[in-house]
């Protein structure tokens, strides 16, 4: 049903929510994982019109990544990275039909109203935006030593 599932990722805690829920489908559906972070710091933003080299951010971004990729291979899962720039929304979407995914799956962390005008909503632009299914999954708190990878400090959640 879903041969090749597309995981947005925000290197937080939240990310373990939906890297779990995903673990039981991909098992069930066969599915090979392609697992998505846009980096959408200022460097990131600009990197190809300035021609400006990875910050320190995107690099542990990619860092991340790898670390989840790995993982995953080692539980027996076909899995592989991608770290975009730009606009998270945009990205996702246009990622799901560049790499032929029939399905996306994102956390979202149950913001109401105000929180959502103030912060945006990913997750809403995304499934307004994408051709294929999207799967949202409310992020749950994580205890410490529950991640697999230490969350990225923010200050501002993402969405």
């Amino acid at each position: 049903m879903y041969p090749r599932i597309l995981v947005a990722l925000e290197h937080s805690s939240a990310d373990m929510s939906i890297i779990d829920h995903v673990r039981g489908l991909a098992r069930v559906c066969n599915s090979s994982l392609v697992l998505i972070h846009v980096a959408d710091g200022w460097v990131a933003r600009n990197i190809e019109q300035l021609t400006l080299r990875e910050s320190q951010e995107m690099r542990e971004d990619r860092a991340y990544l790898d670390q989840l990729v790995a993982q995953l291979a080692s539980e027996g899962f076909s899995a592989e990275a991608v770290l975009a720039t730009g606009d998270p929304a945009a990205e996702i979407a246009a990622a799901a039909e560049r790499e032929h995914c029939s399905l996306i799956a994102m956390s979202t962390h149950g913001h109401r109203f105000l929180a959502d005008l103030w912060r945006g909503s990913v997750a809403n632009e995304v499934r307004h935006r994408s051709l294929v299914p999207v799967l949202l999954v409310r992020a749950q708190r994580q205890t410490a030593g529950n991640d697999v990878c230490q969350p990225k400090p923010s200050s501002v959640d993402a969405g």
